[in-house]
């Protein structure tokens, strides 16, 4: 496959139009049809459904897509090293988040970074925690950044930044939000907005799992992302249970601590063997950034309270 090849898949994924991704790319819609087909072939598979009416990203096709955006990416990237060889250099750092607050949390770590590393070029990606750990153990990302899932990826460390504690996350005006703590005995009556356990922390799925118990599934909703349970949880459709990291900043939501439940482990991980010194320099930062004193309003999520300093590393 080429960069003609993987820009037109990504222009014809954002528009799902072969017409208007040929506008974008100022060229003829045979010439973006014949890369679809070439790449197709490549891969052996379809990356389009396509009718008279309508084309949809395929199943591959949305699997591939993470996969286009980071080869274009490099492809980019290394050209561009190239053409400025003259002015010192660019210094990448590809870091994973499985979260936005996750991302957003970052800020500060990379101003500080960048103060010592005026070439720095930060690239960002979030992504579910599975794809995240392969990028990981393939190269494709030097540091991933969230919250500790079980197991972990031969050849990589995993360093804990500090622990956050689980609340109830409630409709703004629902009586149990004048609480000051929640037990989960006290959810028992609630409808409940959740993740599927796949794709949440251990100790949230287990709660889940506790609430689940004979609710009858009128009252249960599913969502994709934490983003959609603040919009679900604002709404009034039910409770849900989250780390505290992960409230939106929302007058339509109110957060609860839960007392009785293991807080959850945030932190980073990283190859194990890793030299580059600029993926040090950014550990480092992260673990000074966490462990410094903290007050209402700094270095804290959006929303919540602060965390709890770090640990110290695990395997």
């Amino acid at each position: 496959m080429n960069t003609f090849q993987i820009s037109c898949f990504l222009a014809v994924a954002e528009h799902l139009n072969f017409a208007r991704a040929a506008e974008q790319l100022h060229v003829t819609q045979p010439a973006v049809t014949q890369q679809i087909h070439a790449l197709e072939k490549e891969l052996g598979v379809s990356l389009f459904a396509r009718t008279t009416r309508s084309v949809r990203l395929t199943q591959e096709g949305r699997l591939f897509l993470q996969d286009a955006r980071q080869l274009f990416h490099l492809a980019t990237r290394a050209k561009a090293r190239f053409q400025n060889a003259s002015t010192g250099g660019i210094q990448d750092l590809a870091v994973g988040c499985d979260s936005y607050p996750c991302l957003f949390s970052l800020s500060g770590v990379l101003g500080q970074l960048r103060q010592g590393h005026p070439n720095l070029h930060p690239h960002l990606q979030v992504v579910p925690f599975p794809q995240a750990f392969r990028l990981l153990e393939e190269g494709d990302l030097e540091v991933v950044v969230g919250f500790r899932k079980p197991g972990v990826v031969k050849g990589t460390t995993y360093r804990e930044l500090g622990t956050f504690p689980l609340v109830c996350l409630l409709p703004a005006g629902h009586p149990l939000a004048k609480r000051e703590t929640l037990r989960l005995e006290d959810l028992k009556g609630e409808r409940l907005v959740l993740l599927p356990p796949e794709r949440t922390l251990p100790q949230v799925a287990k709660l889940q799992g506790a609430l689940l118990e004979g609710k009858p599934p009128e009252e249960v909703y599913l969502c994709d992302s934490r983003e959609a349970i603040a919009a679900l949880v604002g709404g009034g459709f039910g409770v849900a249970v989250l780390p505290n990291l992960l409230v939106p900043p929302s007058g339509t939501v109110e957060a609860v601590p839960l007392v009785g439940v293991e807080p959850a482990s945030f932190g980073v991980y990283y190859r194990t063997h890793q030299g580059k010194p600029l993926v040090k320099a950014f550990i480092a930062a992260l673990r000074e950034e966490f462990a410094a004193p903290r007050t209402e309003g700094a270095g804290q999520a959006p929303g919540g309270p602060p965390c709890a300093p770090g640990g110290s590393g695990v395997q």
